[in-house]
């Protein structure tokens, strides 16, 4: 390979999860608990909403006492507890939409900046390997440079927008907004629409507080799986239990991960708690989240102890192989397959799907590693980065990275293996050059990606992705002689030819064929048939 290549990071064992969130059906409610919950979830919605309006309004210049201030506020509207949780919300969102507004202006700069790189040069420049060339035409050098004058004022308009601390944010979700202007395209009716809008609305969360009543005061939910929650100030005439409380009907039960969440409960540790409407199905929902502590991670020799399973990501499957501690891939390659079109949920599902087959391999297998690239596909998404070339495009932001990985350190948690991130730079194209050929056969077919699996075990493991080109010492032909790698006799500075001696070139000679040089006793021990002396090679070699 021409040029320089970059210096690759160490492998490193990904940190698990570090919090816990379970979902389960709320079922059994009755009329009112229903119409409970709508009225509770309508009014701190509403006050939700007023709130982020004021954060929003302080922008940069928020300190510690507008938080006392707005909270006060919210306090004789809601309880203290609610007033806390409220207002926790309101600045973790606000944080997040300024999060958002950072990377938008990054991806904007990037934009601009690979435009004026290419519009500067002439049309139909090559480009190199690591900055694009010009453009093809007239016609597309045209089309850019009215691109670049739009991007420019987005970018200026944004960069205003940060420096004065203004964030876009909307409590409901930006899509779900625009959708009433596209309610025919999306075969909802006004009042379908306005059902699912007042429901993302609501407000209907309390964080936990350790040392309290099954750790959490405001929304509290038994052993036994009764569910009550403290009412707000102008709805306490709803309370059907003492304190102005509210008991619902239905219980509910966890099944995934039930005893740890049994066990937090009769400890009465913090546990968070959101009740939220799904009106499509017209279904209601508690989810349960807690910290966790990190645990120590695992050192990576330990880890690699048993070998380790190399995984290549891709946009509809996770090609694997197993290697030994040696670097040796063992077996056969592995496939899994999952189809990423649909809703969210189906796409999840799916991830979720592989993952599981993927695990329950490595654990059938001993294996306590699974290897993975620690891909960022964020600057990599750009239209103005690889132009017309659509189909490349599409293909980088269907890699589930984000959500996998996610997904694989929490599972991975849980079966106790581990997962080592390793870089990704160069791992499919060496694999293909040194690996794919050697691991095909007249009975299997190895992919391009099965050989990228090999080489992210590899550089897990700490070895070369090139194939080892020297045999072991004590195996060599000599005997632990000169050879130090198998190559071809027109390699400069390997092993070549030995030198010729003087007289016939081939071992098939004719009894009867003259000898025109005497010969000498061989240094070998298989017999002695006379004595030949060793000459240096003439410039022209003549029969």
């Amino acid at each position: 390979m021409n040029g320089v290549l970059r210096e690759f990071a160490a492998p490193f064992v990904a940190p698990g999860p570090s919090g816990v969130a379970i979902r389960t059906r709320l079922g059994q409610l009755t009329a009112a608990d229903e119409e409970v919950l709508r009225r509770v979830g309508a009014h701190l919605g509403a006050l939700a909403c007023r709130d982020l309006k004021a954060r929003c309004h302080d922008g940069l210049g928020h300190d510690a006492k507008a938080w006392a201030v707005r909270k006060r506020e919210l306090t004789p509207l809601s309880s203290a507890r609610w007033a806390g949780a409220i207002t926790k919300a309101t600045h973790e969102q606000w944080a997040l939409a300024r999060r958002c507004a950072l990377a938008h202006l990054q991806s904007l700069q990037a934009g601009v900046h690979t435009l004026r790189h290419r519009l500067s040069l002439p049309v139909g420049s090559k480009g190199s390997k690591k900055a694009p060339g010009g453009y093809r035409s007239r016609w597309e050098w045209h089309a850019k440079a009215r691109r670049l004058q739009v991007l420019e004022d987005r970018l200026a308009r944004e960069r205003a927008a940060w420096q004065a601390g203004r964030v876009h944010v909307v409590r409901g979700g930006k899509r779900l907004a625009r959708m009433r202007h596209q309610l025919p395209a999306a075969q909802l009716t006004e009042p379908q629409w306005r059902e699912r809008w007042e429901a993302e609305r609501w407000f209907l969360r309390a964080d936990g507080e350790s040392g309290k009543r099954y750790g959490n005061e405001t929304i509290r939910i038994s052993p036994d799986g009764q569910v009550s929650l403290r009412l707000p100030a102008p709805l306490s005439n709803l309370a059907n239990a003492p304190h102005g409380r509210y008991v619902l009907t239905g219980r509910v039960r966890f099944a995934h991960r039930g005893p740890e969440w049994a066990a937090r409960v009769a400890a009465n540790r913090a546990i968070a708690y959101r009740i939220h409407h799904d009106v499509a199905r017209g279904r209601w929902y508690v989810t349960a989240s807690w910290q966790k502590p990190v645990s120590q991670p695992v050192p990576l020799a330990a880890a690699l102890a048993h070998g380790v399973i190399g995984v290549d990501i891709n946009a509809d499957h996770l090609a694997a192989w197993r290697l030994d501690v040696h670097g040796n891939p063992t077996g056969s390659p592995r496939r899994f397959c999952y189809d990423l079109t649909g809703t969210a949920g189906h796409r999840d599902a799916q991830l979720r799907h592989a993952l599981t087959r993927l695990l329950h391999w490595a654990r059938t297998c001993g294996v306590r590693a699974i290897a993975v690239e620690d891909l960022d596909f964020t600057a990599e998404k750009t239209r103005e980065k690889h132009g017309g070339r659509k189909r490349f495009r599409r293909l980088v932001s269907g890699l589930p990275t984000g959500r996998l990985r996610a997904r694989l350190t929490s599972m991975a948690d849980q079966t106790g293996i581990v997962v080592v991130a390793v870089d990704p730079a160069y791992t499919s194209r060496w694999g293909a050059q040194h690996w794919q050929k050697p691991l095909t056969s007249t009975t299997r077919r190895t992919t391009r990606h099965d050989a990228a699996a090999v080489a992210i075990a590899r550089r897990a493991q700490g070895y070369p992705i090139r194939r080892r080109t020297a045999p072991p010492r004590t195996h060599r032909s000599d005997g632990c002689g000169h050879r130090t790698v198998q190559a071809g006799p027109d390699a400069p500075g390997r092993e070549g030819p030995r030198r010729r001696l003087p007289g016939p070139r081939t071992r098939s000679v004719p009894p009867d064929t003259e000898r025109t040089r005497a010969t000498r006793t061989p240094t070998t021990v298989r017999g002695v048939r006379g004595e030949r002396e060793r000459v240096p090679d003439s410039l022209l070699l003549t029969d």
